[in-house]
């Protein structure tokens, strides 16, 4: 079953919000608004907004005020990809041209600016001091990530405890937070908010693991990029963390990263193969599946209804996803 069919019933909300993304990102600068434009229009999962309604069900629905929260939640992950693509130095996303390569970083620096500062101003129609908060928290530690991974980058001596901190800012406190801000926005009684956060930062955490996994094991036409792109641009994943367990492993993928100029696709492939030989995978999607069983438990402490069913099936969905 794809992904969109487990939520097809939040279809005519969902389309409200893109029609609000559309509107929010409109800009008097041409080349803000393109490249804002050339982002949206990309496309994406919009995981960030089905969340915040899954979990506003739970609460007192109300589709403008959900609207306000899922639109400023998804902002925040598109100003956090154009970042990104500058960080690792992208070229492409999701098959595209990135911002930076269409036009250069400092324009893409100040899109990515541009469109945070956008979903803080569409925030303050929101009267919820709590939101306003959770929204603050989330974007410091976003930032502090990115921060981290510029740090970090080929960097061989750190351990899975960086990493699992890394993808914890850079993936999982945005999902929890879409899971709690749809709960405040919807006023959901407070064991359930936490509930939500917890299976949002579990699932977050997951759905980070299964897509460094998928950077070794996936084909270029499924990744949008080219297979092993993480490793070119020195960002060790977990995959990496587990091969490295073998002394001469870390010593020759640290002899490689002693020049990351020079490094390209065909450096890496050997590297690749290694990493696929060595039980790493394996080892990784046993992690990612601990975290989806946390996420699954924090669900049983929820009442039954349609939401819970679909944020299983979401579940279930990143646990087995290829792309």
């Amino acid at each position: 079953m794809k992904l969109a069919m487990t939520y097809s019933y939040l279809k005519q909300d969902l389309d409200q919000i893109e029609k609000a993304l559309d509107k929010t990102i409109q800009a008097k600068h041409p080349v803000l608004r393109d490249a804002s434009q050339q982002l949206l229009q990309a496309g994406g999962k919009r995981l960030r907004p089905v969340f915040v309604l899954l979990a506003a069900k739970f609460g007192h629905y109300d589709i403008e005020r959900m609207k306000t929260i899922a639109v400023s939640m998804e902002l925040i992950h598109m100003a956090s990809l154009v970042h990104d693509d500058v960080i690792d130095e992208s070229e492409l996303r999701r098959g595209e041209p990135t911002v930076k390569s269409k036009w250069d970083n400092r324009v893409a620096m100040y899109t990515g600016d541009y469109i945070f500062a956008r979903s803080l101003e569409y925030l303050t129609s929101l009267e919820k001091p709590r939101a306003h908060k959770q929204l603050s928290e989330t974007i410091v530690e976003l930032c502090i990530g990115e921060v981290e991974q510029i740090r970090d980058k080929y960097v061989v001596n750190q351990n899975v405890r960086n990493y699992l901190r890394r993808i914890k800012r850079k993936t999982a406190l945005l999902i929890s937070s879409s899971c709690r801000l749809g709960a405040i926005a919807a006023e959901v009684p407070e064991p359930y908010e936490k509930a939500l956060y917890r299976y949002g930062y579990h699932i977050g955490m997951s759905y980070q693991i299964i897509d460094d996994i998928l950077d070794f094991t996936a084909t270029e036409k499924e990744l949008g990029k080219p297979a092993g792109s993480d490793l070119l641009q020195g960002n060790l994943t977990l995959p990496v963390f587990y091969a490295m367990e073998d002394p001469l492993f870390r010593t020759e993928l640290k002899t490689l990263f002693d020049d990351p100029s020079r490094l390209t696709n065909r450096d890496i492939r050997p590297f690749i193969d290694r990493i696929k030989a060595s039980g790493a995978i394996e080892r990784s999607y046993d992690l990612s599946e601990k975290y989806l069983l946390k996420a699954y438990q924090s669900l049983d402490e929820l009442p039954d209804i349609k939401a819970k069913q679909t944020l299983k099936d979401i579940a279930k969905y990143i646990g087995k996803r290829k792309s």
